[in-house]
């Protein structure tokens, strides 16, 4: 047939074809696949595949594409990577996706990083970081050893942790390695802290003092408390020490000079446990900036103003219950923001602006658990057995550690918490060496740290 002829015979039947019922179509069509032969086949079969298998993702705009891609969870996308690599390309250039799966996770997002493979690789790290912590297999465990009697008194700060012991002595390890960096002759020691250059103690001899760790002489010995000292909290700024006592009482000394500055009073209990901290929010008692004191005891914490002008009246005394029929635990956590302590019924949160109770998080019912350490998204928690951590926002544990048999203190602080900053959110760098350090009954320090990534 001519061109001409077919073209006019073509338009004839396209025309009566539309005019066709569908199932009159179907027929039509059916017949003609019948009377095909393979090179028509073959010619269909390509052209059917173009028609119906749409690509949408390549040929949508990319800012639609972003906006379907969202609505999708972060395995199915790894899954449709799988596509082709155009797919691939498109999916691992959506930021928002990436980094929303990551904060998800519990993973700190630096909106600075505008890299979607970036955030995509993160992501994939994250998972598998997560899947640890479900597993139970995120922790790997070591030990010190060196001392020759309980300890006491444990303190950690940037890979180093300081252990003080009932054999007079106080130790600075290097955790990475285990290998003891220092070791000075002391007093029996109930409470620790330690910078680059010095250590403070506080004693069951009622006195705190302050040693030098090249040397291991005392440069300091604060005399003035009736009672064991059970923390010690310092700032050399302020040339501030603070110290809580089972007298009852926090005494705020000269750090430099070892003169008691004043003695603070009020609680009824012993005091367990002092920090020093800059307020980071403002409110009718205080600004941000200002230096604050807490003081803990069984059932109360105090909120004492604390500066140059060392006179202080207490602001504020936090408790459970009006009749002291719940106790506190002797853990305390302030970031000058936000302070939490955990009790016999759950985990008390209050906001430092307002001095209002925030939110109450209760254990489940078979656990009674104890605060070590408590962030933005994860808090660090503990019992007779296990290591827990819990995911704030939905307030369930999400990961648990077997722990062995430790010493336990009423005081609290014979076991501490290391690095804290992964509490606030994961960023695949935080992850890294000590989480937990416990004073074993043989002497020794039972360490958990984070397993490397695999």
């Amino acid at each position: 047939m001519e061109r001409k002829a077919f073209e006019a015979w073509l338009d004839h039947i396209s025309v009566t074809f539309l005019s066709l019922t569908d199932l009159q179509k179907n027929e039509t069509l059916d017949h003609l696949i019948g009377l095909s032969g393979a090179a028509q086949l073959r010619h269909l079969s390509n052209n059917l595949e173009t028609l119906l298998k749409r690509d949408f993702l390549r040929l949508l705009p990319l800012e639609l594409s972003f906006y379907l891609l969202k609505w999708l969870d972060p395995q199915t996308l790894l899954t449709c990577c799988l596509v082709s690599k155009e797919w691939n390309k498109v999916i691992s250039a959506c930021l928002e996706v990436w980094q929303a799966a990551c904060k998800n996770l519990g993973w700190q997002i630096d909106d600075s990083v505008q890299d979607a493979s970036h955030w995509k690789k993160v992501y994939l790290k994250a998972i598998l970081r997560m899947k640890q912590l479900e597993d139970h297999e995120a922790f790997e465990t070591s030990s010190l050893i060196g001392h020759s009697a309980r300890v006491y008194a444990l303190y950690y700060k940037d890979g180093l942790l300081c252990t003080g012991s009932d054999d007079l002595s106080a130790k600075l390890w290097d955790v990475s390695t285990g290998q003891c960096i220092y070791g000075i002759q002391t007093h029996t020691c109930a409470a620790v802290k330690f910078d680059e250059q010095k250590l403070v103690t506080g004693s069951f001899d009622n006195t705190v003092a302050c040693w030098e760790w090249s040397t291991g002489a005392r440069t300091q010995h604060f005399r003035g408390h009736t009672g064991a000292v059970f923390s010690v909290d310092y700032n050399d700024e302020l040339d501030i020490l603070v110290s809580g006592s089972a007298d009852f009482t926090v005494k705020v000394w000269a750090l430099s000079t070892g003169v008691c500055l004043n003695t603070l009073t009020g609680h009824t209990e012993w005091v367990t446990k002092v920090v020093l901290q800059k307020c980071k929010v403002k409110s009718l008692m205080h600004s941000p900036g200002d230096y604050i004191l807490l003081s803990a005891d069984k059932y109360e914490i105090k909120i004492w103003p604390i500066g140059r002008e060392i006179n202080c009246r207490c602001l504020k005394t936090l408790t459970v219950s009006e009749d002291h029929s719940i106790s506190l635990q002797p853990r305390l956590h302030f970031d000058g923001k936000y302070i939490v302590c955990s009790s016999a019924i759950g985990l008390y949160q209050w906001d430092f602006a307002s001095y209002d109770v925030l939110r109450v998080i209760k254990p489940p019912e078979f656990a009674n658990l104890s605060l070590l350490g408590f962030g933005d998204i994860f808090a660090l928690l503990f019992d007779n057995h296990y290591l827990y951590i819990m995911d704030l926002r939905t307030e369930k544990l999400i990961s648990r550690w077997p722990l062995p048999e430790y010493r336990k203190s009423k005081r609290g602080s014979s076991f501490l918490a290391g690095e804290i900053s992964w509490l606030n959110g994961l960023d695949g760098q935080n992850d890294v060496g000590l989480v937990f350090a416990t004073s074993m009954p043989d002497h020794s320090i039972h360490l958990v740290l984070w397993k490397e990534h695999g």
